[in-house]
């Protein structure tokens, strides 16, 4: 299974793709890529949506994900930069729907508490078990990357949970 997180950001949305690689000698997530899309600063709204639409878009053709695991929407005191949020996160899921991969969502507790067993960890631990998870040397960069590559770790644990459960019920 690939799955591609994404963690939208009004300034930088994150992404990564993670593979759940059945074949290994020990099954593993297997690391395949993480980056930040950061639209040009001086651009009006649309703009930037289009750019991170098109730039989405592109991960999606690159890696071909079998599935996008996006964070939920969560509040904010702010209500300004929450809207900015929910049209960046509103391009995420037309460019899934677009391309015809299916979309699953996650609070924010339940990112946390699925890759470091604690809904409410600091950044740095959610970066640094993602590093371990993903045997890499160290917490990827952009920090909007590590949170995407979070989300789509959640999205592999959530669905071997529940495919064990149907085994069970078999």
């Amino acid at each position: 299974m690939r799955v591609c997180g994404i963690d939208c950001g009004s300034e930088t949305t994150g992404y990564g793709v993670v593979e759940w690689d059945e074949g290994a000698r020990e099954p593993r997530l297997a690391f395949l890529a993480a980056a930040g899309i950061c639209p040009p600063k001086k651009t009006e709204l649309p703009q930037r949506l289009a750019f991170v639409y098109n730039a989405v878009l592109a991960v999606f053709e690159s890696f071909r994900p079998d599935v996008v695991a996006i964070e939920e929407v969560f509040y904010s005191v702010n209500a300004k930069s929450a809207l900015k949020l929910g049209h960046v996160r509103g391009v995420a899921l037309l460019a899934a729907a677009t391309a015809g991969i299916p979309v699953a969502g996650y609070a924010p507790l339940t990112i946390k508490s699925s890759v470091t067993g604690y809904g409410l960890a600091a950044k740095e631990q959610v970066q640094f078990m993602v590093a371990r998870l993903l045997a890499l040397p160290s917490a990827p960069s952009p920090a909007d990357a590590a949170d995407a590559l979070a989300i789509a770790i959640c999205h592999i644990h959530h669905a071997q949970t529940l495919s064990q459960q149907e085994a069970r019920a078999i």
